[in-house]
């Protein structure tokens, strides 16, 4: 049977992928917005374990917050990076301290 403690490792392992992906990759946008929605996905990982195991719908209620600030980071996100593409060329972070103004 899978218990409380099975689904907190498995969401501290996704948040430890997302953490490194994070301090790893300092070059690709679209890698590092991957990496931040896999941090809210294990949050959103954690709020359903425990509304689950404690037979509360608070942290369910959470989740769907969190999933529509996440898809409007998204949406925000990608549009600003086809827009920075579209001047530039290129999606590398180092080049993004060019449009200083």
């Amino acid at each position: 049977m899978i218990g409380l403690a099975h689904l907190l490792t498995l969401s501290t392992i996704l948040f430890a992928i997302a953490v490194c992906g994070i301090f790893i990759n300092r070059r690709s946008v679209i890698l590092l917005l991957m990496c931040v929605e896999l941090l809210l996905l294990a949050v959103n990982f954690n709020f359903i374990a425990f509304a689950y195991f404690l037979g509360d719908l608070a942290g369910q209620v959470f989740v769907f917050f969190i999933l529509t600030v996440a898809a409007a980071e998204a949406a925000i996100g990608l549009a600003i990076l086809v827009v920075l593409f579209r001047n530039r060329i290129s999606v590398n972070v180092e080049e993004f301290s060019l449009l200083k103004g």
